[in-house]
């Protein structure tokens, strides 16, 4: 019986996030109201607050869900494998292993349209930054633990993070503001940004034709 629970507040909680992100998609975020999202999965308010403190926290569900997807992945990394090739290579690993588990409470596409939304609203991006510094500093302490630093003393932990993460954002972003925002042109798009941190930090800098 509490398995049946569990699965029908999975399903309510799942019904509440496409319902808000399909109303912030079509009509705004800031124009979106709690009550219509819980009218549109047939709920009344206080459910809604019992799985989303307020409209920020089920906007940004699914940006956290794949953050700590692949912080959990890193942590699963072999030992001694370099700090930029670990972060590197689960980006690549986990990929198709987050496109399962968005697809298993929301169709990609309204997820990818979510993407942008976040981008271009002020305070959901604002909030989106807060959040994944949280996350970064996880990351920063998972580096140090593998690589048998202390990241309060050793700024290369912290560094690393930063400019990884970096590249990230500004792969996001391009990937966003384009008008064919598709899982492809993410997964290129981030694929070639990362490639290019290496060469980026190097001191040869040749003219790209």
């Amino acid at each position: 019986m509490t398995g049946l629970r569990e699965r029908k507040k999975q399903r309510t909680r799942d019904a509440l996030i496409v319902a808000a992100h399909e109303l912030f998609v079509t009509q705004g975020y800031e124009t979106t109201t709690v009550d219509q999202i819980a009218e549109a999965v047939d709920v009344s308010q206080r459910t809604f607050f019992r799985y989303f403190a307020n409209k920020e926290e089920v906007a940004l569900f699914m940006q956290d869900m794949v953050g700590q997807l692949y912080y959990e992945a890193v942590c699963a990394r072999p030992p001694g494998e370099p700090p930029l090739e670990c972060l590197r290579n689960t980006l690549d690993d986990v990929w198709d292993e987050v496109g399962e588990a968005v697809e298993e409470i929301t169709p990609l596409d309204l997820h990818l349209k979510m993407c942008q939304i976040i981008e271009v609203t002020p305070a959901l991006l604002a909030a989106h930054l807060r959040h994944s510094l949280l996350l970064e500093e996880k990351l920063v302490q998972e580096i140090a633990r593998r690589t048998g630093l202390d990241a309060e003393k050793d700024p290369r932990p912290r560094v690393l993070v930063a400019a990884f993460s970096g590249v990230m954002r500004t792969a996001g972003r391009q990937w966003s503001l384009s008008s064919n925002a598709s899982l492809e042109l993410a997964r290129g798009v981030t694929r070639d940004y990362v490639a290019q941190l290496g060469p980026a930090l190097s001191a040869d800098w040749e003219r790209q034709h």
